[in-house]
């Protein structure tokens, strides 16, 4: 009997079907998944639940995906799948986690359930948490800073876009340690309407969220504790509301203890991204687009990134940004179970993206 290779088994990979189920597959990110999902070469749709939905198509809600055959089913006696990827707000997965890995080996959560390490966090930053003894087993969706546990991972926790845009700008400077974590960092970020979801409310309606630049998380954001967590330093954390649908851009405002050439940074940052297929630098060169932001990366799986460096040596300035409903949470996702499954990272998510295009 032959002895497989190496390359053996990534072809056996790249051409594995396995089934999913999305939970929660009605709002904004459910969509996105569902519509990642179904071009995604190494996933069979099984079931697609929403108790609000239930029993209509899928393309009536989401218009990309009208002519598939999928309709919205009731969350209750699910089918076994190789996959499910929960797509609900906070506090419902930690809930049902028993439950989803009786479905499924593999359990994916886009909400910030398992998010943090610790039910202390939980219980400073959210109400607490009902299945603390989950928090161990989660893997951090993001690949850029934690590819090697998300291999083979059982349980992959989806990072919010706030804190994926703000992460993947400053990692470089701590990882290259140009910071240390005893420095002053400001961020700045603004978001979005899609980020308060298909129901965000009043604030979310359009004539009262047309034109604005609102401030709505001056302080205490909780996003704040993913940063922290995975940077190792706390920042000064800000958030607006801004008049576009899609996209977090995130301004940061660090300081070096130490001088610092624009050799140094791009050093920093061609060390930890050169190689990621997600993400793409932008940092002052020539054209309209010099820096990062929103409109550039709409539906893509990709990150922006960039920086400029004050001319007295003491401030660096880093800009990152990402379509918070792709990088920022369906094709994070996506990307992270690719990972996990030892799939192509790069399969469903080849989009690079139009230009021009209108407000994101």
């Amino acid at each position: 009997m032959a002895v497989g290779t190496d390359a053996d088994a990534s072809t056996d990979a790249a051409t594995e079907t396995v089934t999913a189920t999305v939970i929660g597959g009605s709002g904004f990110t459910g969509g996105e998944l569902l519509r990642l999902l179904a071009g995604h070469p190494n996933f069979e749709i099984a079931e697609v639940t929403s108790r609000s939905k239930a029993g209509k198509s899928v393309g009536s809600v989401h218009p990309p995906l009208r002519g598939t055959d999928l309709r919205f089913t009731e969350p209750e006696d699910l089918e076994s799948v190789d996959v499910l990827f929960a797509a609900t707000p906070h506090g419902v997965s930690m809930g049902q986690v028993d439950d989803f890995f009786d479905i499924a080996e593999t359990v994916v959560d886009l909400s910030a359930d398992f998010r943090l390490d610790t039910e202390a966090q939980y219980v400073e930053w959210y109400d607490g948490h009902d299945a603390p003894e989950y928090l161990e087993k989660a893997e951090y969706a993001l690949p850029e800073i934690n590819r090697e546990n998300l291999a083979g991972a059982d349980l992959i926790a989806g990072g919010g876009c706030n804190a994926t845009a703000t992460i993947l700008g400053l990692y470089p400077l701590f990882e290259h340690d140009i910071l240390d974590g005893g420095e002053q960092v400001v961020v700045d970020v603004k978001v979005g309407s899609s980020e308060g979801g298909a129901g965000g409310g009043e604030a979310s309606s359009h004539p009262e969220r047309s034109g604005v630049v609102r401030p709505y998380a001056p302080t205490g954001h909780r996003h704040e504790a993913e940063i922290e967590q995975f940077l190792g330093t706390s920042v000064a954390f800000t958030c607006h509301a801004v008049d576009m649908v899609r996209g977090a851009s995130a301004t940061s405002h660090v300081f070096p203890s130490s001088p610092v050439s624009k050799g140094d940074l791009w050093k920093a940052y061609r060390g930890c991204y050169e190689d990621e297929p997600f993400v793409r630098m932008a940092a002052g060169g020539s054209g309209v687009y010099r820096y990062p932001e929103p409109k550039s990366v709409a539906g893509t799986n990709l990150a922006e990134v960039g920086f400029e460096l004050d001319p007295s040596n003491k401030r660096v300035v880093v800009f990152s940004a990402i379509d918070n409903m792709m990088k920022g949470s369906a094709g994070q996702a996506v990307h992270a179970a690719n990972v996990a499954l030892g799939f192509e990272e790069t399969a469903g998510l080849e989009f690079t993206g139009l230009h021009p295009v209108g407000a994101p």
